[in-house]
């Protein structure tokens, strides 16, 4: 199979997703959101309170100024008290950063993120700092921590997010063409150039039987799990410096395949065989701090009833008093 791309194909892959990127972007709804305080959560000071900032990073669909995400700000606020709360953007305008979980490089998105935290006048300031990533933001916010990690991220926590990354794109409806269009366009050249460096999915993307072409051609995920065969020790050492990385995996979730994903698992995609994280060799061999986190009992795998980022705030407020709040208010030790 080629992975080369001429201007030729270039040019007619760029006409064919401008109408496929434009309706995705203004047609899927955000993920699914507990109906909460609608309320944008102030950027605070510090040290009006105990607790860590938090920074949070959305998934796929879904911008930074969302109601139900920015309320997550104000559960956050009425459960464990004042928190200075950071909306992960890659653009200020809400419209272009909803593109961005589409359209374009993960690897120049993460960086941009780390820029942006490490200038912030009072992320940067802080001792260290909370994340929160629901579905890919989640292991956008991993990448960050192995690779920029400035300033430091204390506690992670990841709702239904891809790290061992997806081995099937996103099911359309049979009547929606458009949709059927940028499927097979990821379906037919995931490993191509243009895949790997304007389409987001493509670049989580990891079929269990397509192993050669993902580590050749991976931009993104077979980076920052490193699975090649040379590794990359700052993503190790930085992982080893979070207090706990907390995982939770969607019980019904049909929109990420596989769903043990969220724990690292890897299932084979004939037999559905579940191979768990710690009968793997990113974890055996501990590739990027899987292995140290678990034995010092600081990684959790937590299960969220209901489908893909169905959220309740039962499991919200928990994962808050459990995570995010300040030991001297109660939380963990």
């Amino acid at each position: 199979m080629g992975m080369g791309i001429d201007m030729g194909m270039t040019f007619l892959y760029l006409w064919a997703l401008l109408p496929i990127a434009w309706r995705f972007v203004t047609a899927l709804p955000p993920p699914q959101q507990p109906i909460l305080p609608t309320e944008s959560t102030p950027i605070a000071s510090s040290a009006e309170s105990a607790n860590l900032p938090l920074v949070v990073w959305h998934g796929l669909g879904d911008n930074y100024k969302a109601e139900g995400l920015q309320s997550i700000g104000e559960l956050l606020n009425d459960t464990i008290g004042n928190t200075t709360t950071y909306y992960i953007r890659l653009d200020g305008d809400p419209s272009a950063d909803r593109t961005a979980t589409f359209l374009g490089n993960v690897t120049l998105q993460v960086q941009k993120v780390c820029d942006d935290l490490a200038s912030h006048p009072i992320l940067s300031k802080a001792p260290a700092i909370n994340a929160l990533g629901f579905s890919q933001g989640g292991q956008f916010l991993r990448a960050y921590v192995e690779r920029c990690n400035s300033p430091r991220v204390e506690n992670l926590v990841t709702f239904g997010s891809q790290h061992n990354g997806i081995s099937e794109f996103q099911e359309c409806a049979t009547n929606d063409w458009l949709c059927q269009t940028w499927r097979g366009v990821l379906k037919s050249n995931a490993w191509g150039s243009f895949s790997q460096s304007r389409l987001v999915p493509a670049q989580y993307y990891r079929n269990p039987e397509d192993l050669d072409n993902y580590f050749e051609y991976s931009n993104f995920l077979a980076d920052i799990n490193n699975e090649r065969k040379v590794k990359n020790d700052t993503y190790k050492e930085n992982m080893k410096k979070l207090d706990r990385f907390a995982m939770f995996m969607f019980a019904n979730d049909t929109t990420v395949v596989p769903k043990e994903s969220a724990f690292f698992s890897e299932v084979n995609t004939t037999s559905e065989e579940v191979t768990k994280l710690q009968e793997r060799d990113i974890y055996q061999e501990d590739w990027i701090g899987l292995r140290f986190l678990d034995e010092k009992r600081r990684l959790d795998f937590r299960i969220a009833e209901g489908g893909h980022m169905q959220l309740s705030d039962n499991i919200l407020t928990d994962a808050f008093n459990r995570y995010f709040k300040s030991r001297n208010k109660g939380g963990l030790d």
